[in-house]
């Protein structure tokens, strides 16, 4: 006797649809952009650091026979590698619909194309954001940057303009100009209401 519902509706039902992406629309675009050298370099020598004083640690413990010493002296260390590994990238893509910029677990921002106004290319300098990561701007933006260098500055209809690190982020505006073009009249609908 065969099973009501296919395997791949009741595993929908089971997760999000950004993890699975069954029965989900193509991406228009979709970029993965790496952390950028310098980070890595201090993050590198952060856990080169705390990895010998953890084997000194572990050693230490062993010799007065406190394991709870060496777990102490871990936990900065696991705590280091969970930030590294949650915050290793950017990922954008962009549907038919809209922008989905994710940064680590939880930090993900959808922009509407139709709630865009304008998209340019930018740089995530240091003078602006102070350095990589999630932060607001001295000119009141949120950036999502991997490092101070290439990026994407979206200028919403309502909000603050959202700057996020790219390889590519010509590519990028082309995409999101391509797409308002084909459907002019949800953009121009959503323009009149926000009038």
């Amino acid at each position: 006797m065969r099973e009501q519902g296919s395997t791949s509706s009741r595993i929908r039902g089971w997760f999000p649809k950004e993890f699975l992406r069954i029965g989900h629309q193509t991406d228009a675009y979709s970029e993965w952009v790496s952390v950028g050298k310098f980070v890595k370099a201090i993050v590198g020598s952060v856990l080169a650091i705390a990895a010998v004083a953890l084997g000194l640690a572990v050693w230490f413990s062993a010799s007065i026979r406190s394991p709870l010493f060496a777990v102490i002296i871990a936990l900065p260390l696991i705590f280091v590698l969970i930030l590294f590994v949650n915050y290793r990238g950017v990922k954008i893509r962009i549907t038919s619909k809209e922008l989905i910029v994710s940064y680590g677990l939880l930090n993900r921002r959808r922009v509407p194309i139709s709630g865009i106004a304008s998209c340019e290319s930018t740089k995530a300098d240091f003078g602006k954001y102070f350095g990589v990561g999630v932060r607001y701007g001295t000119d009141g933006s949120l950036a999502y940057s991997t490092s101070l260098g290439s990026a994407v500055k979206i200028n919403q209809l309502k909000g603050r303009p959202f700057v996020f690190s790219s390889n590519k982020p010509d590519e990028i505006c082309s995409t999101i100009d391509r797409i308002k073009q084909e459907n002019p009249s949800k953009t121009k609908g959503k323009e009149a209401l926000q009038s």
